[in-house]
């Protein structure tokens, strides 16, 4: 999705949903047996995140290696990034993700809102700029392709995050989500989720919190799985896929 398409309403996901898995999932006709409570549980959907983070941190490991020594190179300062966020239950956590700005990005951040009030305007709005000079070459690539989000498998593996679920939060976001905020921090944030495969950045925020109210009430395995191979495609083919 671009910034020209149509942005995704919640109707809009009820029918991509029911488009996109296969005819016997329906939220509001789905019959649940013992198996499939099993397969949506707390304890089913703990266990594939660790089995898949490993998988994802011993495999991919010489990608890892190389990407380091391209942050490396391409600017001073170390290799990963950690920004506080909030979690299940309130909980605050490290978010670990590849650094993809300069070193002193939140004095530079600072004096670009102190100059210009349309970026001020941006961040306050987004928590994001479209064209921020603070990112790095290595840092743009790594955005576009949300290779600057595998550390957080680390995340996922301790417990804190998990693979699929509703964004990550900042402190300062919390109170745009109302009095929504207390469904959404009732499961764990997600490294990918329906707003990373719906557009990203280029939906508006009120829908993005639409997006992460609708996943936590009508969430399921299949729905998972399906976000998942959306996710890989998206790593593969980072074309417009509103990251930035």
């Amino acid at each position: 999705m671009t910034a020209n398409s149509q942005f995704i309403s919640v109707k809009a996901l009820q029918a991509l949903m029911r488009r996109g898995l296969p005819p016997s999932f329906s939220q509001r006709r789905y019959q649940r047996s013992w198996s499939q409570t099993l397969l949506d549980g707390d304890v089913a959907k703990r266990g594939f995140d660790i089995g898949f983070s490993l998988f994802i941190l011993i495999v991919f490991s010489p990608l890892y290696l190389v990407l380091a020594l391209l942050i490396a190179v391409s600017s001073p300062g170390p290799i990963f990034y950690t920004q506080e966020r909030v979690g299940k239950n309130f909980k605050k956590f490290g978010c670990i993700k590849f650094r993809t700005m300069v070193q002193n990005a939140d004095e530079v951040l600072e004096s670009l809102m102190a100059n210009s009030p349309q970026m001020r305007a941006e961040f306050e709005d987004n928590f994001k700029l479209r064209d921020d000079p603070r990112i790095t070459w290595i840092g743009k690539f790594l955005r576009l392709t949300s290779l600057d989000e595998f550390p957080q498998f680390w995340n996922v593996l301790v417990g804190d995050m998990s693979v699929v679920g509703p964004r990550p939060l900042v402190p300062e976001e919390l109170c745009k989500y109302g009095n929504r905020i207390e469904k959404i921090l009732t499961i764990r944030p997600g490294i990918t989720g329906l707003w990373q495969v719906s557009g990203r950045n280029d939906i508006p925020y009120p829908q993005r919190v639409q997006i992460d109210v609708y996943y936590v009430n009508y969430r399921h395995w299949l729905l998972d799985l399906w976000i998942i191979f959306k996710t890989i495609g998206i790593v593969l083919f980072p074309k417009n896929n509103g990251a930035y």
